[in-house]
């Protein structure tokens, strides 16, 4: 049973959160595609990142990585050399293309491939600009204001 969400009344209200609706309904989309290769999506840190493929029976060369503006792609296509007669295959060698959202200022620092998997760690960093910062407040008393005597009357 598929669930669909009415974004209108938020449409009405709201200003700037188009892409977060996007994502939303492609989320919902996506269910129902492939989920081949299977992948985990892990939190190393506060803004540390990792998403490992199961990747077997592919090598490094027959891999493809892109991080394009806030999507990350990977792509994978199995270069047959000769023809192989299989008498059972559950190894699947199917090529495939997974693609992931980026959150902003979300970067990819490298990847590697060991032992079947891919893995590709992500950081988010946010420019110094944008992050919060403290304001001092001036200590002079303002010039507008009189002390008043403390004399007895």
């Amino acid at each position: 049973m598929r669930t669909t969400y009415d974004f209108a009344p938020l449409w009405r209200s709201t200003i700037g959160f188009d892409r977060l609706f996007d994502l939303v309904d492609a989320a919902q989309q996506a269910g129902a595609e492939d989920n081949y290769p299977p992948c985990n999506v892990e939190r190393l840190g506060e803004d540390r990142y990792q998403i490992s493929l199961a990747v077997a029976g592919f090598s490094a060369d027959e891999i493809a990585i892109t991080a394009e503006q806030s999507v990350l792609t990977v792509e994978g296509r199995k270069s047959e050399k000769y023809q192989r007669e299989f008498l059972y295959q559950g190894i699947s060698s199917r090529p495939f293309k997974r693609q992931f959202n980026l959150a902003d200022y979300v970067q990819v620092k490298g990847a590697a491939f060991d032992n079947g998997l891919l893995q590709i760690e992500l950081v988010r960093e946010v420019p110094e600009a944008m992050k919060p910062r403290r304001i001092s407040i001036d200590g002079s008393s303002a010039p507008n204001v009189r002390q008043i005597d403390d004399k007895a009357a």
